[in-house]
């Protein structure tokens, strides 16, 4: 085709896109055409950024990711079962999270639906991403309304997501391979992304904003607590120092600067202490606000934690990466109140516990509630050459993690000593297998050294002294779209066993007896067998106390984790002058 016929085409097809289509769509392919010269008559692959780029944008938004995972498995569970991909995008449009059917794996990467997809509209054309990212709200770009012939046979539907500033963060975005051809057969999955992404605001701005009070806001009593519709943050002076998108609704304003650094008694007939007859003590139909131009609202009041109330009574108290980490065990609950507290400071962390605790875990939890925007840097201390720190010490800024320093040999110890001197950016987070106030233990590692990195020392007690198993399976369960739960002889086997290897052991295990099972119920013939020996690899004596403690004196239950029979343990307990508080 010659270059003027190639122009009329783009033309006509222009023109013809126009006929009937909403405003945003028509304004997204002109932009498309003018803007980018792309052409709608050419079919485009999928625009797929490289491995190295893609990791950048993740670190670049891994808080925000953190924060947002819960929420997203959610959601891909009510969607799951109608073939919906769910991707979360950065601010640039780059796939940086992903939920799909495995089984469909080759297809959705060929349609882009995948990691590393970049969505942008100047690459994409007219799609539910980019779109989101031009216009900062809600979209559907269905079928033929995407500008690439590719994307066609897609139906992308997206809602942003802004931080506390109210900058757009990220969008959301669920999409369908096929779908029905009316446009407003998306409408439901319209409600769950907008859904989706409020929830996500509220979580970022809790997380965020722990130190000061938050109110939340709802037109509807029955919903205040459980889902509100926006939210800000509030300073010791009344002043709004974060918000949810929602918040600009609820205030009927524009921007987000017309309400951040301004007094909350400019919008709401409220002072700062006002504030705590908010809070929970009050029935939700008796929180009523009135804004200055008479409309109401219902409103809850979350106050910062004090140090009146330590973080260790209640987990929802935590930061919101270390939610997740631990159920109803008090020993742990203190292990993240006292992670939640240093997350805040410099202090070099040496985190204790054999592998597969969650070691690494806490180590990204305290990145990600360390400033923003900075890198995670992980090296395994037992290949730790002078290439690989050399690479630390040209690299940005951010949380080292050094995993196994107990595995450093006298070379490594020397070239680690020598970056930890040249790069005081880095904060530094170590773990260990052994317990390092044993004697013998870390012995080869030199003091100058190890008082670099244990600043602070947090032990994480293994699997089979964790009192909160039922909690952690179930947790790991929820990975699943499908709904899976054990049989009571399926729970009784899993707590008995010792567990070598924790919580990676415990996951492994739960994977292949979802994968065995043909229902949703699994029972003992779908478990695995235990990775090795059932015999406990510590001295039993030194062990048997913790384990009571563990199984709440339950002496069948310490029998059948230690491998031996009931007579044996209460043999032991006599001889370790241990008694039965049962």
């Amino acid at each position: 085709m010659r270059d003027t016929e190639h122009v009329s085409e783009i033309d006509r097809v222009l023109r013809g896109h126009e006929t009937g289509r909403d405003e945003l769509v028509s304004e997204s392919w002109r932009r498309c055409v003018q803007t980018y010269g792309m052409d709608p008559t050419r079919p485009e692959p999928p625009h797929i950024v490289t491995e190295q780029r893609l990791r950048e944008h993740q670190e670049q938004s891994e808080r925000l990711i953190a924060t947002a995972r819960s929420g997203l498995q959610t959601l891909f569970k009510q969607v799951a079962g109608q073939n919906y991909v769910l991707i979360l995008a950065d601010a640039k449009g780059i796939s940086v999270d992903f939920f799909g059917d495995p089984r469909f794996e080759e297809e959705l990467r060929q349609a882009g639906l995948y990691l590393g997809s970049d969505w942008s509209e100047d690459l994409a054309g007219t799609c539910g991403v980019g779109s989101c990212i031009v216009t900062g709200k809600p979209v559907t770009i269905h079928q033929g309304d995407h500008f690439g012939l590719s994307h066609t046979p897609l139906s992308c539907t997206s809602a942003p997501i802004f931080d506390t500033s109210g900058n757009l963060a990220a969008v959301l975005d669920v999409s369908l391979l096929r779908s029905p051809s009316p446009k407003s057969s998306q409408n439901l999955a319209m409600n769950l992304v907008k859904a989706s992404a409020r929830r996500v605001e509220m979580a970022n701005l809790m997380a965020m904003k722990r130190k000061e009070w938050v109110l939340r806001f709802s037109t509807s009593a029955e919903f205040l607590e459980v889902d509100p519709e926006a939210a800000i943050a509030l300073d010791d002076s009344g002043h709004i120092t974060g918000m949810t998108r929602g918040a600009l609704e609820c205030f009927a304003s524009e921007t987000a600067e017309e309400l951040i650094g301004t007094r909350i008694d400019q919008h709401l007939d409220l002072s700062i202490d006002d504030l705590p007859d908010l809070m929970r003590g009050r029935p939700p139909e008796e929180r009523v606000l009135r804004l200055r131009d008479g409309r109401g609202l219902f409103g809850h009041a979350i106050a910062p934690p004090t140090a009146r109330v330590p973080r260790s009574q209640a987990m929802g108290a935590l930061s919101g990466p270390l939610r997740g980490f631990c159920g109803p065990d008090p020993a742990l609950a203190q292990v993240a109140a006292k992670v939640d507290r240093l997350a805040a400071t410099q202090v070099p962390i040496l985190l204790v516990g054999e592998t597969g605790t969650g070691k690494e875990y806490l180590a990204r939890a305290v990145h990600v509630l360390g400033p923003a925007n900075r890198a995670f840097h992980a090296l395994s201390c037992s290949a730790l050459g002078k290439e690989k720190v050399d690479a630390i010490a040209e690299a940005a800024s951010g949380t080292l993690f050094l995993r196994g320093v107990e595995d450093l040999d006298d070379e490594s110890q020397s070239l680690l000593l020598a970056l930890l001197e040249a790069r005081s950016d880095l904060r530094v987070i170590a773990s260990v297998r052994q317990d390092p106030a044993k004697p013998g233990n870390l012995k080869e590692l030199r003091p100058e050294l190890y008082f670099r990195l244990a600043g602070s020392v947090v032990a994480i007690p293994p699997l089979r002294h964790r009192k909160d198993f039922d909690w952690l399976a179930e947790r790991l369960l929820r990975r699943s779209p499908k709904d899976f739960r054990l049989s009571p002889a399926a729970r009784a086997e899993l707590n008995g066993r010792e567990w070598p290897g924790n919580i990676r052991e415990l996951s492994t295990t739960l994977d292949i007896a979802m994968a065995m099972v043909d229902g949703s119920v699994i029972d003992l013939p779908d478990l695995p067998p235990p990775a090795f020996s059932e015999q406990a690899r510590t001295n039993p004596e030194d062990d048997l106390e913790a384990l009571l403690e563990a199984c709440d004196g339950n002496m069948s239950l310490v029998a059948r984790r230690l491998g031996i029979n009931r007579s044996t343990v209460l043999r032991r307990m006599r001889k370790a002058g241990l008694s039965n508080k049962r």
